[in-house]
């Protein structure tokens, strides 16, 4: 059973995208269940394989039509097309991150999207997500991750334009689409040039064959620039705003999740490639620090003048991205063979970076959901409209609380562990770095200040909240709860996920 879950992973919500249209047609509550099932099968699958991968460190691979399908290929490393998949730590940390959120934002969806906004199709788009996200993780071949990646961009895109009724979403969806379309045509482009050369699309292959010419490293940019733009790292986040500020709730946490899923695919190729050759790992773990600076600047100042809810969540999420670029940039300039600094504080700004992103994902996966409360009750997203929600609405106050805190960098909460990790690892690089990582942090605060006393404080508003229904809450409560627990116990998450998957990465 363990050897097929690679291919389950995949399978299992492409199969219910299938089913979920012809389902939703006789009955919608079983069409709502088929989807959480799909999600709860993969979540089970995803936690059923974490002792095998993370304690005895098993790689699993799959490859799809052959017989025998753990072998890494059937004809040694040189055949150029065949399905190839692969779970190692790094990559199973991130599974089970996304299949842990993916059900928490499905459950929170079942409730916040209305039965008349056309739910068949939200559900159907929103579990080819789950798959586009699922065949990001397992591929472990170019040509693979390009399929999946489109799949991803497409159901996303779709989703942004949900809401056709009103006049901007579509036009953000489709700005999602151009900006996609782009960034896959430079990938395929790069991996045009690796398959010219090389004849294969096997990434593990590809790392050993790769020679560091100079087509090698043009195609290395090609394919690492436009995941840097669907990560949304500065100068390429023109997108970010418009995306996540017209879908709804529960999809700019879904969208912002895609993001980290195309970080997971900018660390893997950058390290993959970059530690084949010592000489190509330097400059890509300067370009890592000074795009991360820039996404941290730019990002949170942006935020700061944002009179929109969502638009200055949607900053504050470029900024934040930066944080990790710095943390594994830091690892990558000094993860040359025999650098004392790499044991030294390289690979603890790498377990700060990556224990970043789960940070990330949980408290801004909880702000998108609580702002997409906010809009619902105040039926506008200007903060100069919204006042005094905490009169009534306690729940929603505290958990908004708590994720503003821990964006924020303030104990007890788990924003707090990855930033101080990644300040005192980054202080003995350059103490230049932490500084401004710390004065971001500041601005940060007062952002969310800012949010809190709009929206939450002033005169009651005018008309009691509705009753958030238990979905939604629950969800909400859960992230929290994350949230909460790691910042009080990050030791089990870091030795558990986060050490593993950086000694996979390492070990590409």
């Amino acid at each position: 059973m363990i050897k097929h879950v690679p291919i389950l992973l995949v399978a299992i919500p492409l199969l219910a995208a299938f089913m979920i249209p012809m389902i939703g047609m006789v009955n919608r509550t079983a069409r709502t269940v088929v989807g959480a099932i799909a999600l709860v099968m993969i979540l089970a699958a995803s936690y059923y394989i974490a002792g095998d991968v993370l304690v005895h460190g098993r790689i699993l691979y799959y490859m799809v039509g052959s017989s025998n399908p753990e072998i890494v290929t059937e004809h040694g490393l040189t055949f150029p097309i065949r399905i190839g998949l692969k779970i190692d730590s790094f990559s199973l940390f991130f599974i089970i991150m996304t299949t842990t959120l993916v059900f928490i934002f499905y459950l929170f969806s079942t409730q916040y999207i209305e039965e008349n906004e056309r739910k068949n199709y939200f559900t159907v788009l929103f579990i080819s997500m789950v798959a586009g996200m699922m065949g990001l993780l397992v591929a472990n071949d170019l040509f693979t991750f390009f399929v999946f990646l489109e799949i991803l961009s497409i159901s996303s895109a779709a989703l942004v334009a949900f809401r056709t009724e009103r006049k901007h979403p579509p036009y953000a969806g489709y700005k999602y689409m151009f900006i996609s379309a782009v960034a896959t045509s430079f990938f395929l482009l790069g991996i045009a040039f690796l398959y010219a050369q090389y004849g294969s699309f096997n990434i593990d292959y590809l790392k050993e064959a790769v020679r560091g010419t100079l087509l090698d490293k043009i195609a290395i940019v090609l394919l690492i620039i436009p995941l840097a733009m669907k990560s949304g790292v500065v100068p390429m986040h023109m997108w970010i705003p418009d995306t996540y500020s017209e879908a709804p709730a529960p999809i700019s946490a879904m969208v912002k999740l895609g993001s980290l899923i195309c970080l997971y695919g900018l660390f893997r190729i950058s390290f993959s490639f970059g530690l084949s050759h010592a000489h190509v790992s330097y400059p890509l773990g300067v370009l890592f620090i000074v795009f991360g600076i820039l996404s941290m600047f730019i990002g949170v100042t942006q935020a700061l003048v944002q009179k929109d809810v969502k638009r200055l969540m949607a900053f504050h999420a470029v900024s934040q991205v930066g944080y990790m670029l710095l943390g594994m940039g830091v690892g990558l300039t000094v993860v040359r063979a025999g650098d004392a600094s790499f044991a030294l504080f390289g690979k603890v700004a790498m377990i700060g970076g990556l224990l970043h992103v789960v940070n990330n994902a949980l408290y801004k996966g909880l702000l998108f959901l609580t702002s997409g409360v906010l809009v619902r009750h105040f039926k506008t997203r200007n903060l100069d409209a919204m006042h005094g929600l905490a009169h009534y609405d306690v729940f929603t106050t505290v958990v908004f609380m708590i994720a503003a805190l821990a964006i924020s960098g303030i104990p007890p909460f788990n924003g707090f562990v990855s930033k101080i990790i990644i300040y005192e690892s980054v202080f003995q690089y350059n103490p230049v770095l932490t500084l401004i990582a710390i004065f971001v942090s500041i601005l940060t605060l007062a952002s969310f200040m800012k949010v809190f006393y709009s929206a939450f404080l002033g005169m009651p508003a005018n008309k009691r909240p509705m009753e958030q229904p238990v979905l939604i809450k629950c969800s909400m409560l859960v992230l929290a709860v994350f949230i909460v627990v790691i910042g009080i116990y990050p030791q089990g998450i870091l030795k558990v996920l986060i050490e593993p998957a950086v000694n996979a990465l390492v070990n590409f």
